[in-house]
């Protein structure tokens, strides 16, 4: 019997893609991103609500925004350790998730290897920058952008990592833009921005990713291969 021309070109493609992106990126690790996201949310609204005084009504958020520079320093600590918290916790999930789906998969490239520490790097540049330049705005007075800032660089960052791995995360990005350019004509909603881009933007792709490559079908095998992108 003749090869089929078309199988093997098929399988060079599964073989290159699986050698130039990270592949065991799990949805599930989203979905758990988003709902550290959407529980820090809660914990820093609740906090700038009993922080700040009540004239500004139920949302501390509101007078975050007029308050002074040393008001803001006051508040300062527990939203830079709330943030490391978040990160962390949505580190840690990723880290368990993936994982998980990297064992689930079977015998192949370890989790840490050239393709994560470029991921990684892709990702971490155009945060650490954005991390610093938000805080310049906080400092500065402008607290009202500091939440369009970190979408823009978030969804800047995503966009700068998607070559490395599934496709979703490119339009996982440009949402986040999206959302970044349309918070900075509404700086007073800024945590309700906050929550649909960083915890229900993640909890959606998320689910998107694990409905497409993880879910298993009625004979138990994935729900689609990773070339059925």
């Amino acid at each position: 019997m003749q090869p089929d021309p078309l199988a093997q070109l098929t399988e060079i493609r599964a073989i290159m893609e699986r050698s130039s992106r990270f592949l065991s990126l799990s949805g599930l690790s989203g979905v758990g991103a988003g709902v550290v996201a959407l529980l820090g949310t809660a914990a820093g609204h609740f906090y700038l609500q009993g922080h700040y005084p009540s004239e500004y009504g139920a949302s501390g958020y509101q007078h975050l925004l007029a308050s002074t520079a040393a008001e803001r320093q006051a508040a300062l600590p527990f939203l830079l350790l709330l943030a490391a918290a978040m990160v962390a916790a949505a580190l840690l999930v990723a880290w368990f998730f993936t994982r998980r789906r990297q064992q689930q998969q079977g015998p192949g490239q370890p989790l840490w290897n050239t393709l994560t520490r470029r991921l990684l790097v892709a990702l971490a540049l155009p945060l650490a920058v954005g991390g610093l330049f938000c805080l310049r705005l906080y400092l500065g007075g402008d607290a009202g952008l500091v939440v369009p800032g970190l979408l823009v660089f978030y969804g800047l960052a995503l966009l700068n990592a998607s070559k490395y791995t599934f496709d979703e995360i490119r339009w996982l990005g440009l949402t986040q833009l999206g959302l970044g350019l349309v918070a900075m004509l509404l700086p007073g909603w800024g945590v309700a921005f906050f929550a649909l881009g960083f915890g229900l933007g993640h909890i959606g792709y998320g689910l998107r990713m694990y409905q497409r490559y993880e879910r298993p079908g009625p004979a138990g095998a994935p729900a689609a291969s990773v070339l059925g992108r």
